[in-house]
């Protein structure tokens, strides 16, 4: 059975764009720009567990909510896309890395324009601190971008295997028409 080109052409260029960012998160990425309002729409969902959690639900809701999508993907059978949305959970964690390892140095520019240091609100300087754990901010935040980096490359691995069609598929094709995921 040969692959499907488009999509493991797809999988390839997105996993060599994901790979870099784990090389090198703090290059950024383009979905940088959803996860913030993700990120903040996290602290209202999770405000009414209380102060920690309200804290802690922004880089909890930048993950959860793309893991619902790959879930979703999943149920529906379609693994393909659950691989590619995989990307953006991997992404999403690095994008926690950068904020968990500025806990101490506090250096990023916040959503209210300042940086920690110079007085804005620092989540993961409170979440970690809150913890006992400021001390510990280097390993917290290097076992959060290894689990980044390894969600990336499961994403990569899955995208490229799905890429190729199942024997299932092939019998059933008659019926369905064109389908991206099957």
């Amino acid at each position: 059975m040969k692959p499907s080109y488009p999509k493991l052409i797809f999988a390839g260029l997105a996993g060599l764009y994901f790979l870099s960012i784990a090389y090198d998160p703090i290059q950024g990425s383009l979905l940088d720009i959803v996860d913030l309002p993700i990120h903040e729409t996290g602290h209202l969902i999770f405000r009414i567990l209380g102060e920690f959690m309200g804290i802690a639900g922004g880089s909890l809701f930048q993950v959860i909510l793309p893991a619902i999508f790959v879930g979703y993907f999943v149920y529906q059978g379609s693994l393909y896309s659950a691989s590619i949305v995989l990307f953006w959970v991997g992404q999403s964690l690095l994008n926690v890395w950068i904020y968990a390892s500025d806990a101490v140095k506090m250096q990023l520019v916040l959503t209210s324009g300042l940086t920690g240091s110079e007085g804005g609100f620092h989540d993961w300087n409170y979440l970690l601190d809150t913890l006992g754990l400021l001390n510990s901010t280097d390993r917290v935040a290097g076992i959060i971008r290894f689990f980044g980096t390894i969600v990336i490359l499961a994403a990569l691995a899955g995208s490229i295997y799905y890429s190729w069609p199942r024997a299932s598929d092939e019998s059933n094709s008659h019926n369905r028409g064109f389908e991206w995921d099957r």
